[in-house]
């Protein structure tokens, strides 16, 4: 745990296509002040544009929270994917494979690896297409495998959906999927907590590393302290901000969920990036940040 100079929030999108409407990115300034958007091309980002960024492109010493996940349920099963001889040891390693295997798919997408004769077997694909291998066979529900971060996250009145799951408004595994391809292709220019250690602060370039971040999180937060969990006016969002003791963004009216989401993780990753706790759940042991990683500000 250290200051950051600046704090990064990234709506992702695993949507097909080369542009998406549904990246949004937020900074905020460690010094104080409002966050600001990034001003997105006029047909949205592109996933690798926002992966330039992140490589040369970053304000120095930030911290930067993406809203994906960073791996796939491990603990649970002892493996990713259980039965599958391929089946990697390591995140690093699950983010290898999977660019891999998407290697001449454009736009960082991921539909080669869900579709691949195997892979394909662990996912929720459709209503009526679901995996052999979707659940465990000891599984208590039909919602599919879950992370001990996400684990974590219903402890704290969230409602994750499992990776593996492709299906619904709600579903992050394509996110997430084309993100460890993103994290792959970073390895070496962004460190990823908590599978690398916390970079070294510097003054003048670098000292920045990536975490992991769910934006319903940080909403129930402020929901806590009497905001809205929905944010679709920037009244809403301007006194979730203020629960933040952030000061308010000068815009009135509507307000996308992307944006907002952004915006306001932005503002609570410089609130609560300082708290030892943050860094040190108490169910983080190394094993899981080895295998599965870990939501920041999960406890």
């Amino acid at each position: 745990m250290r200051d950051f100079d600046h704090f990064v929030a990234i709506d992702w999108s695993g949507a097909k296509g080369e542009r998406h409407k549904g990246i949004a990115i937020a900074i905020a300034d460690g010094k104080g002040g409002p966050p600001v958007l990034v001003d997105p091309p006029a047909r949205g980002f592109s996933r690798p544009e926002v992966m330039e960024i992140l490589r040369s492109d970053l304000p120095p010493n930030s911290l930067v929270g993406i809203d994906l996940g960073i791996s796939l349920p491990f603990n649970d099963a002892g493996a990713f994917f259980p039965g599958w001889d391929r089946s990697p040891k390591s995140a690093k390693r699950l983010w290898a494979m999977i660019d891999a295997i998407c290697d001449h798919e454009p736009h960082l997408g991921a539909n080669s690896f869900v579709s691949h004769p195997d892979a394909s077997r662990y996912f929720r694909h459709g209503k009526d297409h679901v995996g052999d291998r979707f659940l465990l066979p000891s599984a208590v529900t039909r919602e599919g495998r879950f992370r001990e971060a996400e684990t974590a996250q219903r402890a704290q009145k969230c409602r994750p959906v499992s990776n593996f799951n492709l299906v619904g408004a709600a579903q992050v595994g394509k996110s997430s999927l084309t993100g460890m391809r993103m994290l792959h292709q970073l390895r070496g220019d962004l460190p990823v907590w908590p599978m690398d250690p916390i970079p070294e602060k510097r003054v003048t370039k670098g000292g920045s590393m990536l975490v992991e971040i769910y934006t319903g999180l940080a909403s129930k937060e402020t929901a806590a302290l009497g905001a809205r969990t929905k944010l679709l006016t920037y009244a809403d969002l301007n006194a979730a901000l203020s629960a933040l003791d952030c000061p308010p963004v000068d815009q009135t009216g509507e307000v996308d969920d992307h944006s907002s989401d952004a915006l306001l993780t932005a503002a609570w990753l410089r609130k609560v990036a300082p708290e030892r706790r943050r860094w040190e759940p108490k169910c983080l042991t190394a094993e899981i940040a080895y295998t599965e990683g870990w939501t920041f500000g999960a406890l």
